[in-house]
């Protein structure tokens, strides 16, 4: 159960968030720093823990799973360098609070989550702070979405042991993944580029995500 406030009564809250956690930090993307002043993030997090919906660290969601730090997902967003159409694979869909910031970007987005019920509740979570048109599928996440493939971003919400060459072999020529790489306590946030026949990785910063489970991940 997720509750749901009047709009105005997290706009103030939404704003130092923008403010101090992100822009303050280093993003530096206004597409970005708009997108999350206006997604209602307290409407992706679990009744009880509502009131920790701006803080500056991960919230529990149920099932062993997070919705991530804001400032993260900023700085995953910001890397996929997005400026409206792009076809992105969003590996794990959560509470839905990542999904909506991309489909707020104008992305169209697909996104895979192998907890059934966590699917289900991501999709009236986004649909439900106005968001349509995203394509919802349950399975294993660390193999993608083949039927759909290429794409032009990845973005991966979980610690993943090596790269899914499943998720890299689905990127478009000239498209980018982030994800999170290494071991179970920390891992490394890349951006994985395809192009000219050949893949390359650049840091961006040190991370920890939950574990992505499935037969190219934990």
């Amino acid at each position: 159960m997720t509750a749901y406030f009047p709009e105005d009564a997290f706009a103030e809250s939404r704003r130092r968030m923008v403010d101090r956690q992100l822009a303050g930090h280093g993003i530096r993307d206004e597409r970005v720093l708009e997108v999350m002043r206006r997604v209602p993030r307290h409407g992706f997090i679990p009744e009880t823990l509502v009131r920790q919906a701006y803080e500056d660290h991960p919230v529990a969601i149920g099932g062993g799973q997070t919705i991530s730090q804001p400032y993260m997902v900023a700085r995953m967003t910001e890397s996929l360098g997005l400026r409206g159409g792009e076809k992105v694979l969003e590996i794990g869909s959560g509470s839905g609070y990542q999904t909506a910031v991309l489909k707020a970007l104008r992305a169209d987005v697909y996104t895979v989550e192998r907890v059934p019920e966590l699917s289900e509740r991501a999709r009236e979570n986004v649909e439900r702070a106005g968001f349509l048109g995203v394509h919802y599928r349950v399975g294993d996440g660390s193999r993608g979405w083949p039927e759909e493939a290429p794409f032009d971003r990845v973005i991966v919400t979980a610690g993943a042991p090596t790269m899914p060459v499943s998720l890299v072999e689905q990127l478009r020529e000239g498209g980018s993944m982030v994800i999170p790489v290494g071991g179970e306590d920390e891992q490394e946030l890349l951006l994985v580029r395809r192009g000219q026949g050949r893949v390359t990785r650049e840091r961006i910063c040190a991370c920890v995500f939950v574990k992505l489970w499935g037969e190219e991940g934990w």
